[in-house]
This record gives structure tokens, sequence and C-alpha cells, in this order.
């Protein structure tokens, strides 16, 4: 068992919630008798392959109908269920040839840890500058902003961008969710836990999570109107649980359909060149409290 399950197991009990004697025994039997191995992106046919950070698929269906520029063909199979899970199992076997030719601006602070940079074309690491302590994210702005950039300016065939919504906190809502990095241990505990133990309503969670996934999408959009594509294709790195199965978030080694189904989008891009990009590279990288801040706060650590 992953030492993420053990940890918020301890807490869980700490706290008391509903339920969850039940979470880890429904944590233990998916964590050990269901999983499965994930679809290979690589090997899929794309030219950009957007990751919408924690976007399970029913998610992607509630929202498809109000958006006419993209087509979701179906689902995949993630190959992991948590960010560093499928960093490891998508990148850290692949050939070096395919590594190679590949792009990578994420906002994902996994990469520091789970992504050999000498193996791409290039890796953008935006989350070092482009973190918003307010928000306690990386917001979609600079992701979209450095992955144009990196299409029209850099020479790489193949280019991923890994957004980290509709992953928690839910940039639209604004307030409550994501905290500052000097503030990490002290604030209140994750979107999660307080659904676990039944202090936020989950239909108020479900309606935050769409409302994220509006706000990324928009961004995906202003970025397929500013790079040239053929193929684009539009997935996640792994999904979440809301309850279902007693289980919440998403923790590694577990199979479950919430955490390892995964929708499939396709779309085309066209640079029209009416964006001009604002979010310039910083210079300095943070050190590894700060990477393990970031982390915090996004509920991973």
């Amino acid at each position: 068992m992953s030492d993420s399950v053990i940890r918020e197991g301890v807490r869980a009990l700490r706290h008391g919630g509903p339920g969850v004697a039940m979470e880890l025994v429904s944590r233990a039997y998916y964590t050990y008798g269901r999983h499965t191995d994930g679809d290979d992106v690589l090997e899929r046919d794309w030219d950009i392959l957007v990751i919408l950070d924690a976007c399970r698929a029913d998610l992607m269906a509630a929202v498809e109908d109000s958006y006419e520029w993209f087509e979701r063909e179906g689902t995949i199979d993630a190959a992991g269920a948590t960010s560093s899970e499928w960093l490891t199992e998508t990148f850290g076997d692949a050939p070096a040839e395919a590594l190679d030719e590949i792009g990578y601006v994420t906002g994902n602070p996994y990469s520091a840890e789970y992504v050999d940079h000498d193996a791409f074309a290039f890796v953008d690491e935006v989350w070092e500058y482009g973190w918003d302590d307010d928000l306690g994210t990386v917001p979609a702005r600079p992701i979209t902003d450095r992955a144009i950039t990196a299409a029209r300016e850099r020479d790489a065939e193949r280019l991923v961008v890994h957004y980290m919504q509709p992953h928690f906190p839910s940039v639209p809502r604004g307030e409550g969710d994501g905290i500052a990095l000097e503030r990490f241990g002290h604030e209140s505990l994750s979107v999660w836990e307080e659904l676990r133990y039944g202090w936020r309503d989950p239909d108020d969670v479900w309606d935050a999570y769409v409302e994220n996934l509006d706000y990324v999408l928009n961004e995906v959009r202003l970025l397929t109107e500013n790079v040239d594509a053929e193929q684009v294709a539009i997935t996640a790195d792994h999904g979440n649980a809301l309850g279902e199965r007693h289980l919440y978030g998403h923790a590694a080694g577990i199979s479950t359909p919430e955490l390892r189904e995964v929708p499939w989008c396709v779309t085309t891009a066209a640079d029209t060149g009416e964006h001009e990009p604002t979010t310039g590279r910083a210079t300095d990288g943070d050190d590894e409290s700060d990477v393990t801040a970031r982390l915090e706060a996004l509920g991973y650590r």
C-alpha cells in the first residue's frame, strides 16, 4: 500500500469521519485487486496532446454539448491514478526517440521529480514561475501562453501541454480551496476531506469541478486558435473519486473507473496570430521546499 494511502487513512481516523473503515477497506481492495495497465498515449496520433489534470470521463461528458470546437471520441484508461503514476508510466520507459521529439509545457510540480528533462526536446516547468499563492495552483493562462510560445518558437515535433485544471482548487471560485505557500500545514482540510466528513455538499463540489473544467476548456480554445496543429488530442492523467466505492480524491495504485477512465477528445488548431503571450519564463527555479509546498497545496503530500 502506498505511503499516500496510509497517510490519508491515519488522517481520516484522526478526524473520525463517517465511513472511515469502509474507505480503508475499499482502498485496500481496489489497490491490490483491480490494477490494470493504462493506454499508451504516446502511441496515439496527435501533434499536440493537452492534459487536463484530474478530468474524469463523465465530467467531460457533462459539458461537451456546450462546446462545438472539439469532438469527444470516447474514453481511454489512464496510465495511473495520480500525476506521479501517469508521468512514470507514460514517460519513464518510453523510447528515447519518442521523447526526443516531444516538448513538455507543464503546470504540475511533479515534473521536478518524475520527468527526465534531458530526454525531451525541452521541458518548460511553468509552475516554477506561474504559481498563484492566492489560488493555490497554477492558473491556466500562463500554461496557454507558454504553449503558444513553444509552438511558435520551438522546433519540437510534438507538444504536450499539461494544465492543472480541473484539478482542485477551482479557479472560478477563487477562494477556500487554495492556500499560500507560507501557510501550508495551518489551513483547512482539502476539498476531498471536507466531502468525506460531510462538511461540504456533494452537489457543490461537482458544480465547482464543472466550473473549473469550463474555465480551462476556454483556455484550450484560445490555445487552438493560436497554434498550428493538424491533430490536437485532449485527455487527462487521472480522474477523481467523489465518494463512489467509499473513495475520495485520487491516491496512487487505486484502479476504479472514477480514477482511471478519462476522456479522449480531438480537434484541430490554426494560428490566427490574434493572441500575443505575456507570460515569460523565469530564470530562477524553486528549491525543494517550494516544490513540496506546491504539491501539498494540490493535495499530493
